[in-house]
């Protein structure tokens, strides 16, 4: 009889997010178990919290996947943004690092000011344009002091089919409006939650096998579906995608950033340089329209599972 597969345990905080969700549901396959107590239950802020979390858990390794990503709140929030995105990471790394574990972390595009003419590498100066990017960018600063076994992990535009995000808004939309303006001067790589905890999973499997001192290994990497477009031209992916299967449309008209203004600005340039990657771990991301068409197939099953606008009405 073949010997039973022993799972590794992962713990994983921001478990109800976007890739919090798609770690659970990828971690098997990836040799994985995963440990994610609610939020309700771990204040990831207070250090005596998280060190008797992982004294319980007992985990091979700790993925962080919490975040304030209210991006618009952050700037009448910013005590709120900065306790969960520039504290915690600080705290999880300092009671990883105490128990001999590595920590992996979620970051973002936002730490970048988005003036770039390239995509953004992992050595770029950070200079964030509002609350939410400081926050991140401190956060970053604060587990790098913290624990020298870690991996930071900057990505941007998530999209699945869970929680709010990008494609579920533009779907919702087009089921009760004939046109939709969207911003055309920002760009970006829409990145798929699925793909992202895929690539965290390989991360951690890497990490748990390395030695503190394969300092190679350590540090910040960046990772995003390949290619770039803008918001307007990934709305009006998602809206040919729908129609395919059978969802509402709505058509697309592009629009300055300056037409649509928010309380926190946005990265003009948000492309992420993803050879660091590649390089060290041979992590390819795969081009964001096959990302997308995954997604789609599981919002829109045959047939479509929103009315169009006839049936609605």
């Amino acid at each position: 009889m073949a010997a039973e597969l022993t799972l590794k345990r992962l713990l994983v905080t921001g478990a109800g997010g976007q890739v919090g969700t798609e770690l659970a549901v990828e971690a098997p396959a990836a040799g994985f178990t995963v440990m994610a107590p609610p939020r309700a239950e771990l204040d990831i802020t207070d250090e005596n919290a998280v060190a008797a979390a992982i004294a319980a858990a007992k985990p091979d390794a700790v993925i962080n996947a919490a975040a304030w990503t209210a991006v618009d709140r952050a700037e009448s929030e910013p005590e709120a943004a900065h306790a969960v995105n520039a504290r915690a990471p600080g705290v999880i790394g300092t009671a990883c690092d105490r128990a001999g574990i590595p920590l992996l972390h979620i970051s973002t595009d936002y730490v970048f000011d988005g003036m770039s003419e390239r995509p953004w590498r992992e050595d770029d100066p950070v200079a964030p344009l509002g609350v939410y990017g400081a926050s991140k960018a401190e956060g970053e600063a604060a587990l790098r002091a913290a624990a020298p076994r870690h991996i930071i992990l900057r990505t941007a535009w998530v999209f699945s089919p869970h929680g709010n995000n990008f494609v579920k808004t533009m779907l919702r939309l087009a089921s009760t409006r004939d046109e939709l303006a969207v911003v055309d001067d920002q760009r970006g790589s829409p990145t798929s939650a699925t793909d992202i905890a895929q690539a965290l999973l390989a991360l951690a499997a890497s990490a748990v096998e390395a030695r503190p001192a394969d300092a190679p290994l350590w540090g910040t990497y960046h990772f995003c579906n390949a290619g770039v477009t803008s918001w307007c031209g990934f709305a009006r992916a998602i809206m040919a995608g729908a129609a395919v299967r059978g969802g509402a449309t709505a058509r697309i008209r592009p629009i300055p950033a300056a037409d649509y203004p928010t309380p926190a600005r946005r990265p003009a340039f948000s492309a992420l340089d993803c050879t660091k990657l590649k390089t060290v771990f041979g992590i390819e991301p795969r081009p964001w329209e096959e990302a997308l068409d995954d997604t789609l197939d599981r919002l829109l099953p045959a047939g479509g599972i929103e009315r169009t606008k006839a049936e609605s009405a």
